[in-house]
């Protein structure tokens, strides 16, 4: 996950399964506009988002454990999934601070308006700019 701004210390007595609430699965950089409305179409669902965090991206989906206890335990600790296994005390996420990402999307609005930003205000990446390109460059020869 993306870099809390601030640590606090943490003890497993604390613990609240925050890490079993979610999986975080990395998903190929989007390169054009379907790509970004692939994406889009993630956002539609409930429990989802998309994250940027060191030029890679993420779809989040809010998903909880069903063997993480009423009391934050795991009911297979010992038997629990290497994925689990490797998370390390320095990595909990225990801590109310925000993350910090690169870019966060939470609904498919906001990929909306990065849509418009990224594609439509940029006229030479926008999918119809080259062909008017083209007329213009044959008009003024």
């Amino acid at each position: 996950m993306a870099k809390k701004k601030a640590k606090k210390k943490v003890s497993c007595s604390q613990c609240t399964g925050l890490c079993c609430r979610y999986m975080a699965l990395p998903i190929e950089t989007p390169e054009d506009r379907e790509d970004f409305d692939d994406i889009r179409w993630y956002l539609v669902h409930r429990g989802v988002s998309v994250f940027v965090e060191d030029g890679d991206w993420y779809l989040n989906i809010e998903n909880r454990c069903k063997y993480l206890s009423k009391d934050h335990r795991c009911k297979i600790y010992d038997k629990r999934p290497q994925i689990c296994r490797d998370h390390k005390i320095k990595d909990c996420e225990l801590t109310h601070d925000e993350f910090d990402y690169e870019m966060y999307f939470g609904n498919d609005k906001q990929m909306e308006e990065y849509m418009k930003i990224k594609f439509d205000n940029n006229h030479l990446h926008h999918p119809r700019s080259k062909s008017k390109l083209k007329k213009r460059i044959h008009k003024k020869k």
